[in-house]
């Protein structure tokens, strides 16, 4: 089983370090659980509004994942790129910073993001659009493969009408089985409401544990969560983030489900 999770956005070193210590602490605590990797964004180029804090910037987050990296030496590390150019410079000046990047949803299609990103040898995290079919998929996959061992579909959920998304479970049973690769939940942007809020992305974080256990009772065994220690003041995506403190609630509950 392998969890992701961190805020949505960095926002400082000492605060991305807190919430990693935390995770990783909880994830130790579970024989199921084999890898945790740390997730925060260094650019949240698609918000809503042009008001939408956007993070601390390339240089300063791998700079600060680095020194997270030595303060803990296991620690693994995820995050967004959004264009070939910033998956080069990663490459070139930030390569012991970051093990995987990650395909923002709205740019799951970009075939020459996806090639770039893969051929840094990193694992790549390959975040389903919204917009599409669970058969899509094998249109993104195709773009990978000479690389199957290092790609992850991560699911969030189907667009359903306006600023609504809908988990759709017998879609996520058809890619766990045919996708051809590794099938990861997004437990937290799967209650997001996009858009809702005018300039900002609604949600509710009350849903994240049964969609959670739902996922894990599928046979689902790798999640993606955005947790915060203080979600309603987080600069973006706070009303879907958990908080740090039901962090450990939440992995028991999928560890049961899943093996029951």
């Amino acid at each position: 089983m392998k969890i992701i999770a961190g805020p949505c956005q960095h926002e400082s070193y000492k605060h991305s370090l807190k919430i990693a210590k935390h995770c990783a602490k909880i994830c130790d605590k579970y024989d199921a659980i084999d890898e945790y990797f740390f997730k925060a964004s260094y650019d949240k180029a698609n918000r809503t509004s042009i008001d939408g804090k956007r993070g601390q910037g390339l240089v300063q987050t791998l700079n600060d994942f680095r020194r997270m990296k030595k303060a803990m030496p296991k620690l693994k590390t995820l995050t967004d790129v959004h264009e070939v150019q910033q998956v080069e410079k990663i490459k070139e000046y930030f390569d012991d910073a970051v093990d995987v990047l990650q395909i923002p949803a709205f740019l799951c299609r970009q075939t020459d993001l996806i090639v770039a990103a893969l051929e840094t040898g990193k694992i790549v995290n390959i975040k389903k659009g919204q917009f599409l079919a669970p058969w899509d998929v094998e249109g993104i996959l195709s773009k990978t493969y000479d690389y199957e061992n290092i790609v992850w579909i991560t699911e969030r959920g189907t667009s359903f009408g306006y600023n609504r998304l809908v988990v759709d479970f017998a879609g996520l049973n058809y890619m766990m089985h045919n996708a051809g690769a590794r099938l990861i939940f997004d437990a937290t942007h799967s209650v997001q409401e996009p858009s809702a809020n005018g300039g900002s992305s609604g949600g509710n974080r009350e849903y994240v544990p049964g969609l959670a256990r739902a996922a894990s009772a599928l046979g689902i065994s790798d999640f993606f969560m955005e947790v915060h220690d203080n979600p309603d003041n987080a600069p973006s995506d706070g009303a879907n983030m958990i908080h740090l403190n039901d962090f450990d609630r939440i992995l028991r509950d999928i560890i049961d489900c899943h093996y029951q």
